[in-house]
């Protein structure tokens, strides 16, 4: 479902609102299909920044308009729509389709899997559509990817912003990972008998 944006930004602060792209780990962000490697990071900024189309966007290849994009979160979010600004003369995405806390989905997959969700797009040049999501779908979501499989009949995909609107928790995933590592022993982490002056040796 796509809303307009109900209110004026000048009495609202629609950053904050939009602000998930803080809890991104873009240092993982990836995508297929992508034609310059690197340049879907540039899709993640913040809300007063989405129309900005001079700098890098995300593209797909010539004559191939599907991207697959792979969000993951540095924390556990909620996420209650989504918002994306795409290019002119038809290369906007025409169709969304999300899955949640999937690691290395491939076109493949994305084509024969149900995903949690899906939307009909439109072309959105002034960023003032966002698309709510299933919100009691969307709790605890440690990654999102996102399948864009077509668009308005351009020769590629462009795609200039990613809005992601909700909460995160926190809870770091790599303060989850941390806590999970530490309650299996690690014998190199303890001292042996032997090594104190006991009667056990040392196990390679």
């Amino acid at each position: 479902m796509a809303c307009l944006h109900d209110h004026s930004c000048e009495d609202h602060d629609c950053s904050s609102d939009w602000s998930l792209y803080k809890h991104i780990d873009l240092d993982k962000v990836s995508a297929l299909n992508e034609a310059t490697t690197g340049t879907v990071k540039s899709v993640f900024k913040a809300w007063e920044h989405r129309l900005n189309t001079s700098g890098e966007h995300l593209e797909s290849n010539e004559g191939d308009p599907e991207l697959l994009v792979f969000i993951p979160f540095t924390s556990d979010v909620k996420i209650k729509s989504i918002s994306i600004v795409g290019g002119a003369d038809g290369t906007s995405p025409s169709k969304m389709r999300a899955f949640i806390n999937r690691d290395g989905i491939d076109f493949s997959d994305a084509q024969s899997m149900q995903a949690i969700q899906e939307w009909d797009l439109a072309e959105n040049m002034q960023g003032v559509l966002e698309y709510q999501t299933r919100y009691s779908k969307f709790q605890s979501v440690g990654n999102i990817t996102l399948h864009f499989p077509d668009n308005f009949g351009g020769d590629t995909t462009k795609i200039h912003y990613i809005g992601l609107k909700g909460e995160a928790t926190q809870l770091k995933r790599d303060v989850v990972a941390t806590i999970v590592y530490e309650l299996m022993p690690n014998p190199s982490d303890h001292k042996t008998r032997a090594e104190t002056g006991g009667g056990f040796s040392h196990v390679e």
